[in-house]
């Protein structure tokens, strides 16, 4: 039996590579990642830039660039072109012997005008970070915030991609008229819907990581990882059956498979900007305890009990959807 639904799951995946669509699926993990890399800012990543004259004063130059980012030009008349441009960028250039003065736009924020402005005189008389009365209280964050969401979301995100892919696959077994030579094979009704099933498995978890290792998040438990993608896969499995079932043309099934994005970024944004007197609105998305629980996985925090509370509450609504599609799939697939 194992042997026949690992045959069924060879012969998926063979297909899918040759299927242009499929093999889109396969590889839009790593745009995702580099993605992610790419724009996704820094846990210190600062958004005040200044541009000065390259070689002018090297102290003052990395002295700046402590606190901004700094952008090196050559002539007077390139600083001028660089500053009207549609950023916020403030030039800070010499005025005789010893003095400076800001050069902008006129309008840029006041709040970055002050910060180059303070920065400027803090570097005329020498004040360091060491002359500060200040105190910097660290509360462990080594991730930024951005970050964490956008590899949260493209993790939930492939689990819908692998549903897609069944979605697919049912689609071209009813074009080739092979569904019905189910009834005349060796293979049962439920090994074949296990051999199909392990497709939208594989992709999700193999995406996972491949997500997980381009974007640095390679000291997490990926166990507590896999537990989380395997548990979320069930929902976009059983949507996946039914849409292939349903559907005739491959568009048709993909585009209906795209529903699901409606809940899995609506529970996103309700996480993350609504109060907690709200989330019990999202309580029967499974995608939202999915967010919980990669949320404490991303950030290694989240203890064994944490993440199977979270997984199995997914499970139990998983549960729930299959009672309830069951017969649908046993009927479509006679």
């Amino acid at each position: 039996m194992i042997r026949k639904i690992l045959l069924i799951f060879q012969r998926d995946l063979k297909t899918s590579v040759r299927n242009f669509i499929t093999l889109y699926i396969l590889v839009i993990p790593v745009i995702f990642s580099v993605i992610i890399n790419v724009f996704s800012p820094g846990i210190n990543d600062t958004t005040v830039e200044i541009v000065l004259l390259e070689g002018e004063n090297p102290e003052q130059i990395e002295y700046f660039k402590q606190f901004a980012k700094v952008e090196l030009l050559d002539t007077l008349e390139e600083i001028e072109d660089r500053v009207r441009k549609r950023d916020n960028i403030i030039g800070v250039l010499p005025e005789g012997s010893d003095e400076y003065f800001l050069l902008k736009q006129g309008n840029e924020p006041d709040y970055i005008v002050d910060y180059v402005r303070n920065l400027t005189a803090f570097d005329h008389y020498d004040i360091g970070t060491e002359d500060s009365m200040a105190e910097i209280v660290d509360y462990g964050r080594d991730i930024p915030p951005l970050k964490k969401i956008m590899v949260n979301t493209a993790i939930i995100f492939t689990s819908i991609l692998g549903g897609m892919i069944i979605a697919l696959s049912i689609v071209e077994e009813k074009t080739d008229n092979t569904i019905s030579a189910i009834h005349l094979s060796p293979v049962s009704r439920l090994g074949f819907i296990a051999g199909k099933s392990l497709m939208g498995v594989f992709v999700p978890v193999v995406s996972t990581l491949l997500i997980l290792v381009i974007t640095g998040f390679r000291n997490i438990n990926f166990f507590h990882a896999f537990l989380m993608v395997a548990t979320s896969c069930i929902i976009s499995i059983l949507i996946g059956f039914i849409e292939g079932i349903n559907n005739d043309d491959v568009m048709n099934a993909a585009g209906n498979m795209k529903m699901l994005f409606l809940p899995l970024f609506g529970c996103i944004a309700g996480q993350e900007l609504l109060a907690d007197k709200w989330q019990v609105l999202f309580y029967w998305i499974p995608f939202y305890w999915t967010y919980k629980g990669n949320d404490l996985v991303l950030s290694n925090s989240g203890s064994w009990l944490d993440i199977i509370r979270y997984s199995g509450i997914v499970l139990g609504i998983s549960v729930f959807v299959f009672l309830a599609l069951a017969p649908r799939i046993r009927k479509g697939l006679e």
